[in-house]
């Protein structure tokens, strides 16, 4: 298919078409649900993230823009991030608990408490000294889960610049830190 055709079909999409996001669908989805099984390594798992993947694509293809990328890697990002987001959101199965040794339930140490107590007041007072909007880019992406290109569209910033700020800040961190 030419970049053209799809370019076309996600802007009728984004009018609400529904022949065209079946066309959309018929069309994309066998590369797609490729992308989503070589993450999640599982076809029934692969299925629910290809699904949540449309969902993503209907509601966003007004976000589309042909002049920053092409159809086909707006998609394919759209199927990766959901498919890392599903294995973020997976907790570990109980069977896989019990194999584990024994926990033995033990009363904090005192000084393993101050040191971290400590060591989070230093994040923040690290924190504290970036510029505000990546100080709160780096909260979202490493304790709130977002990723890259959620940032991205929040900040309205390109996807790279957006990595930048986050590799930039955590030396900034890891510097301040070491003080």
């Amino acid at each position: 298919m030419r970049r053209d055709d799809l370019d076309t079909v996600i802007g009728l999409v984004a009018l609400s078409d529904r022949k065209a996001f079946a066309s959309l669908y018929t069309r994309t989805s066998p590369k797609l649900f490729s992308i989503c099984l070589r993450i999640l390594k599982d076809r029934t798992d692969a299925d629910e993230a290809l699904q949540e993947v449309y969902v993503k694509i209907w509601q966003r293809a007004r976000q589309f823009s042909a002049v920053t990328g092409t159809a086909e890697i707006w998609m394919a990002a759209i199927a990766r991030n959901t498919a890392i987001d599903m294995i973020r959101a997976r907790k570990p199965v109980a069977s896989e608990l019990s194999d584990g040794p024994e926990l033995v339930e033990t009363a904090p140490d005192p000084e393993q408490t101050l040191l971290y107590k400590d060591t989070g007041r230093g994040i923040d007072l690290c924190l504290g000294e970036l510029e505000d909007n990546k100080a709160k880019a780096v909260r979202q992406a490493y304790l709130e889960g977002m990723t890259y290109q959620e940032l991205a569209e929040s900040y309205a910033v390109p996807l790279n610049t957006m990595r930048t700020w986050l590799r930039r800040s955590l030396i900034k961190l890891k510097e301040c830190m070491e003080r």
